[in-house]
């Protein structure tokens, strides 16, 4: 049947008709657009830590991973683990986006720069999301078409899986999403460790693994070539710009109880990403072992399902597909609600119709979810390859996240230097990149001028990945930093609303309240600055940020050296 054997379907239709069961459950409890969009802040630790887990973990991941170990070996883990460095400090900020009291991060732009900026980043956030979307489907199509051996198109795929996902994260919203995310959470760990076994035994176990890959630098984390430490310094460092402005790290970090559901869930969630990791990257290595040549390297973990899997045991290829569906609906549903948050709160609410009933802004916030999953589907039909799509997200989630930090951090910035900043970023990048619409070029830097660059800010005769963020990175930061220190501060109430919130943590059972706002009879916690200067609000860490801060760096190294011992 279409190249998967029935018994498999059966395991594909089970999976499909009970997660969507679950996620209609939830649409009971929503009650408001609030709640369709952030949940009603009720989640305790275990379901934020799967919330994050499942949205921020994909197949896709794994196809880039392992696509990228088969091309440059064991240093290919950092196409995912350029995250790793940066893990400790979400432990630090994730307090912070739960004292917003905010729906999105938009919310945040409004309060600290007005309506402009905040459209600004709603516009900039659904971007981010079109791409995120586009990458998962893409991936996931190409996935379905090599495990099936082309039975299946990734077109066809692509369509079956969107109106899945769509069908209960339309109706149920963020809570929904969380719901969902435990069951399809638990998927995606058995689709990272599935194959790994049968790999391993089917090229000798990591004895036989080395044995059979003769080049030892393909069995180092960092080695000569593309993935360098400078590579994986810039590369983390981006990252961590950037993640504050995903729009969906608001939910991860908020959507909990407490600040301290929204700590753990985070830290937990991505820590156990990392160990999904490791699995893609030992799996890219036997794809390495087993295949001498691979035509198109984003079908290799496909392939590898479908050889391995088939002879082993009936449903297990099924098992498989349903682990791959779940990880990407996982991740869709969340982006999908957030995106129409970002739309509906940030842009339609503010500029377009504002004062409607709040059923009004629901019904609104459905109708942008499927049109942005749709432009998503889109982007995905023109992506030329995983990897490369990958790649235009992390550039594109920087783009305000100089503006974010700088302004968290500084009151001096201002609304036109958070503007020039960000344009002076986005302009960056497109100038150094290739920007083409079908066949007609409009531009390609390395065409006109990579051949003038030093040899250090190369690779493979093309502008180095890492210089091309520091060039559009410092141009923001520069640009955004002048600016405003020539231009009008933001007024003096809107900023103390702004870090009177910051300051104040979340009380047991705080009633809900418009964003930025303490709830009645809250006091403002007194200002306890490192830095003793009016200009700026860098808050003293508490005992809890720094002993989980360490813990989550001791995690890092044992991390690290366990998968030195494995490989080495």
């Amino acid at each position: 049947m279409l190249g998967v054997r029935l018994v498999d379907w059966i395991v594909i239709i089970v999976y499909l008709v009970g997660i969507t069961v679950i996620g209609l459950w939830a649409v009971r409890k929503v009650r408001s657009s609030t709640i369709f969009f952030i949940g009603d802040r009720k989640f305790g630790k275990l379901m934020m830590a799967f919330l994050m887990f499942g949205t921020g973990t994909h197949s896709d991941q794994a196809v880039s991973v392992a696509a990228k170990t088969y091309h440059a070996g064991a240093s290919g883990i950092w196409y995912q683990w350029l995250w790793l460095f940066v893990t400790p400090f979400f432990w630090l900020i994730a307090p912070f986006f739960r004292r917003m009291r905010a729906v999105t991060t938009g919310d945040y732009f409004e309060i600290r720069y007005g309506r402009s900026v905040s459209g600004l980043y709603a516009v900039m956030g659904m971007m981010q999301m079109l791409v995120a979307i586009g990458v998962m489907l893409k991936d996931s199509g190409a996935m379905v078409e090599a495990v099936s051996g082309g039975a299946i198109s990734s077109n066809l795929a692509i369509i079956a899986m969107t109106v899945m996902f769509v069908t209960y994260g339309v109706a149920g919203g963020l809570i929904a999403a969380i719901t969902t995310n435990f069951v399809q959470g638990l998927l995606t760990i058995v689709l990272s460790f599935l194959i790994l076994p049968f790999a391993l035994a089917k090229v000798g176990g990591m004895s036989g693994l080395r044995e059979s890959i003769t080049d030892p630098a393909m069995l180092s984390l960092v080695a000569p070539g593309e993935i360098t430490f400078f590579f994986i310094a810039v590369i983390a460092f981006n990252a961590l710009v950037g993640w504050v402005t995903m729009p969906e790290t608001m939910a991860n970090c908020a959507a909990g109880k407490t600040e301290m559901e929204g700590r753990m869930g985070v830290t937990v969630g991505i820590f156990g990403k990392r160990i999904c990791t490791v699995a893609w990257m030992l799996t890219g290595l036997c794809a390495v072992a087993m295949y001498a040549s691979v035509e198109d390297v984003d079908l290799v973990y496909g392939r590898m399902a479908r050889e391995l899997l088939g002879g082993i045991a009936p449903g297990l290829t099924g098992l498989f597909i349903a682990s791959m569906l779940a990880s990407v609906m996982s991740t869709c549903d969340s982006l999908m609600v957030v995106s129409s948050a970002l739309f509906t709160n940030n842009i339609y609410k503010k500029f377009l119709a504002p004062d409607k009933a709040d059923r009004h802004y629901t019904l609104i916030g459905r109708i942008a979810s499927v049109v942005i999953v749709f432009c998503g589907i889109l982007f995905a039909f023109s992506l030329e390859s995983v990897v490369h799509g990958l790649e235009i997200f992390w550039m594109v989630s920087a783009m305000m996240g100089i503006a974010f930090w700088v302004g968290l951090f500084w009151r001096r910035v201002t609304v036109a230097g958070a503007w020039a900043g960000t344009l002076a970023s986005f302009g960056a990048l497109l100038f150094t990149s290739r920007i083409a619409f079908g066949d007609y070029v409009l531009w390609d830097f390395n065409a006109h001028l990579a051949g003038k660059l030093p040899a250090f800010m190369l690779w493979d005769d093309k502008l180095y990945l890492p210089w091309q963020m520091i060039i559009y990175l410092s141009a923001g930061f520069v640009v955004l930093v002048v600016v405003s220190l020539l231009t009008r501060m933001v007024p003096a109430g809107n900023l103390e609303r702004l870090y009177a919130c910051l300051r104040t943590p979340i009380g047991p059972d705080e009633p809900e309240t418009e964003p930025f706002t303490l709830p009645p009879g809250v006091q403002p916690a007194p200002r306890d600055a490192l830095i003793d200067h009016p200009d700026f609000e860098i808050p003293r860490p508490s005992v809890v940020g720094i002993v989980g801060f360490l813990a989550a760096w001791a995690g890092v190294g044992l991390l690290i050296g366990a998968v030195y011992w494995i490989i080495g």
